[in-house]
């Protein structure tokens, strides 16, 4: 597991490209999150230049710019399965958070949940959907309500909440326009829904969210003032330890590095049930790494900063 490479001046970060915007459904969202961090590089002193580039043009740019490493601020599609990780192993270039396939699993929703099962990890109950055959054996094994995810999405693009039968079709169907592999997952709300951020080996304050719908989808996650978050999160210490205990376990599992987000449900009994680890987060003024980390007293400014420093562990190194 990682830990700190302090770094005490801009200097020996050299020249940043921030990667922003992209070409996956999320790129309104890498817009926003890729603007904030750029202007808080700035303000630290960071010599950082936004780039939203075609990725078959990305290395020539970064060489031509004369750019020494990269902070990672796509979200979805090639800047967060591994293929970007991959480009920059190749071309030698320094980059933040988790390496080439710690970052293909984060996104594969599948093989995450497969991975958690297969060291320990609570996750809830699935079925994977390649199929309009495969409804009926998911009904049958998860009951209602239950989400339909498409597997390799994130940001809760073409996710649904599924409360009536009749329901799965137009939910299956719509998530397949993102992704030919589905998956339906129990839906879980007892405990509730937190989140721990995970940064250069240590988790930040758990964050409880409530949304007003009940549901955190997209426009709950980014855009609504109604979603309540919870800091502190309202569970007793030792709960908060364990899930926090078991977030980490989550991150180190997948192999991810430098900084991350850990999102879980706590079933009937307490115990915690862990959803998918995120390794590109949101940076946005809705997003909960910036707010986690503010309470445990650090600034957007620093949290920016430290999460350059990631990039110092890649110096040297292509091995992803």
């Amino acid at each position: 597991m990682s830990r700190r490479r302090a770094v005490e001046s801009s200097d020996h970060f050299g020249k940043v490209a921030v990667l922003l915007g992209g070409e996956s459904s999320e790129r309104e969202i890498s817009l926003i999150t890729g603007k904030a961090v750029h202007e808080a590089l700035l303000t630290r002193g960071v010599d950082a230049k936004a780039l939203d580039v075609p990725s078959r043009e990305l290395v020539g740019r970064l060489r031509e710019g004369g750019f020494d490493r990269v902070w990672n601020a796509l979200h979805g599609g090639v800047g967060e399965n591994g293929a970007l990780q991959g480009l920059l192993d190749c071309a030698g270039i320094p980059y933040t958070g988790s390496g080439v396939l710690a970052s293909a699993v984060g996104m594969d929703k599948v093989r995450s949940k497969q991975l958690f099962e297969a060291v320990g990890i609570a996750t809830p109950m699935s079925v994977v959907l390649r199929g309009e055959a495969d409804l009926a054996p998911a009904l049958e094994r998860l009951g209602l309500p239950l989400a339909v995810k498409p597997n390799a999405e994130g940001s809760s693009v073409g996710v649904a909440k599924v409360s009536q039968e009749g329901d799965l079709l137009m939910a299956f169907r719509a998530a397949q326009r993102f992704d030919e592999v589905v998956l339906a997952e129990q839906w879980i709300e007892a405990g509730g829904e937190f989140t721990a951020g995970v940064l250069q080996g240590a988790v930040l304050p758990i964050i409880r969210i409530e949304a007003a719908s009940g549901f955190y989808d997209y426009q709950a996650k980014y855009f609504s003032d109604d979603t309540r978050y919870l800091l502190p999160s309202g569970l007793a210490p030792a709960q908060e330890q364990v899930c926090a205990d078991v977030a980490l376990r989550a991150f180190q599992a997948l192999g991810c590095a430098g900084w991350g987000r850990v999102d879980l449900l706590l079933d009937e009994q307490g115990q915690p049930r862990v959803l998918e680890v995120n390794t590109v987060p949101g940076m946005t003024h809705h997003s909960l790494v910036p707010m986690a980390a503010a309470h445990a007293g650090i600034d957007f400014p620093e949290l920016v900063w430290r999460v350059l420093e990631t990039s110092m562990e890649r110096e040297g190194r292509g091995d992803g």
